[in-house]
């Protein structure tokens, strides 16, 4: 058999328990990889391998909680991506994830760099990603583009973030994407312990 040495005679249970495992590793990402090619996504190809940021079954269905819950998973937030993509509207994902590198940010410069990119990415009208905001927004954030501060954005991200909960969201939950993932979420822990 492959993988063992000419000496060995028998594959002992702990043998085969991690060939079994192998094999479903390889199932997991195989699963994976089918989804990404039937979603277009190549980001998220470096994911697989990694087992840190494969989500448990646990993690999957509690996505379907709240969005709160899917995107304070990365492995959410980048499946959420993916579906966004397949809905054309995913400048929302984006900006909001700009939105909370931003507030992060403790320099005054780096803070100025960063919110004129986000301004001319997705605030400006005819953006390469503009988002849908009203006027009185969008002119909150012109004024506060010299100064900007960590909550320049914030009435513009709590929209954002509230169309994506009422709309983009429950579609998502309700998607054959996530449904396959948590089908494929629950077949590992289902051989998992076995």
């Amino acid at each position: 058999m492959e993988g063992m040495l000419p000496s060995e005679g028998h594959l002992t249970s702990a043998d085969l328990l991690a060939e079994k495992k192998e094999i479903m590793r390889k199932n997991w990402r195989s699963r994976i990889v089918f989804l990404l090619k039937t979603n277009s996504s190549k980001p998220m190809l470096h994911l697989i391998g990694n087992r840190s940021h494969r989500p448990s079954a646990d993690a999957v269905n509690q996505w379907a909680e709240s969005l709160d819950k899917l995107l304070s998973h990365k492995y959410g937030t980048t499946v959420f991506s993916i579906f966004l993509k397949s809905e054309f509207c995913k400048e929302n994902i984006e900006f909001w994830t700009a939105c909370e590198d931003f507030k992060m940010l403790t320099s005054r410069k780096a803070r100025a760099s960063k919110a004129s990119n986000i301004y001319e990415e997705f605030i400006k009208s005819e953006a390469p990603q503009e988002i849908n905001l009203d006027l009185h927004i969008r002119n909150d954030i012109i004024e506060n583009l010299q100064e900007p501060a960590t909550t320049s954005f914030l009435a513009a991200q709590v929209k954002i973030y509230s169309l994506m909960e009422n709309n983009s969201y429950p579609r998502f939950i309700h998607s054959n994407l996530y449904k396959k993932l948590c089908a494929a979420a629950r077949q590992e822990v289902k051989y998992n312990k076995s």
